[in-house]
């Protein structure tokens, strides 16, 4: 492969940290390879070649500034089977698009966007999660859990938004697999439906995976993010 070309999905926020720090997460995840990626921000209200570029971020900053231009753009790299990564609003906005596009809900919203919608997805969070770094299960088995050699983790967010958890069982039975949750999985008199997902994945794609919380802050030089490590990696291979 040639020079690795990465579109990141969203406006660049020169004031935005977690904007700043996807780029160096990036070149963290390539520097292993002695490899310098080329990145571009791609906004939603614009239109691009996306064959052009080897893999997609969609990153954090939302509401974008289109939510079909995002959507689509999601939906071209699941569809095409690229490499893809979401991070907060990423992981909101990847299962918007799944809802509306695999499971059918044509008016399946963003409360972000539309909070009176009759099909809200993505909903606010019961508690904000701005500036918090709390801890994670993930599912035994999930690529998420291979990534990190762990089923038990901690990470910062930076979000207020997240999967309505009623659509949690017709979006795995779809294919979309939830493999990183809450606290509240540990509990097992829980309701597993009240468990707020903080991971995704798609296990028939060769790299679709995305994150509630921003993976992207805890990346240096040295130790790059085994997120971003492996998203860097896909693009590669």
């Amino acid at each position: 492969m040639t020079t690795p070309r990465i579109g990141i999905i969203g406006e660049f926020n020169p004031n935005n940290p977690t904007h700043l720090a996807t780029n160096e997460a990036l070149a963290h995840g390539f520097s292993r390879r002695g490899i310098k990626p080329v990145i571009e921000w791609l906004p939603t209200s614009k239109t691009f070649d996306l064959s052009q570029f080897d893999g997609f971020w969609c990153s954090p900053g939302s509401p974008y500034q289109s939510l079909p231009g995002a959507l689509e753009m999601v939906r071209w790299a699941r569809l095409e089977r690229k490499p893809f990564i979401g991070t907060c609003g990423g992981f909101q906005h990847a299962v918007l698009e799944f809802a509306r596009n695999v499971l059918g809900i044509n008016d399946a919203m963003h409360a972000e966007y539309d909070p009176y919608a009759s099909d809200l997805i993505v909903t606010p969070l019961s508690c904000s999660l701005v500036g918090k770094k709390l801890a994670i299960r993930l599912k035994p088995g999930s690529r998420a859990a291979s990534f990190y050699g762990a089923t038990e983790i901690v990470e910062s967010y930076y979000c207020n938004f997240g999967l309505n958890p009623a659509y949690r069982e017709p979006l795995e039975a779809a294919g979309l697999l939830i493999s990183g949750w809450d606290d509240t999985e540990v509990n097992p008199s829980a309701d597993p439906r009240t468990a707020e997902a903080r991971v995704i994945e798609l296990p028939d794609h060769p790299f679709f995976l995305a994150t509630l919380f921003v993976p992207q802050t805890a990346s240096t030089p040295e130790r790059p993010h085994p997120l971003i490590a492996a998203f860097c990696e896909s693009v590669l291979s």
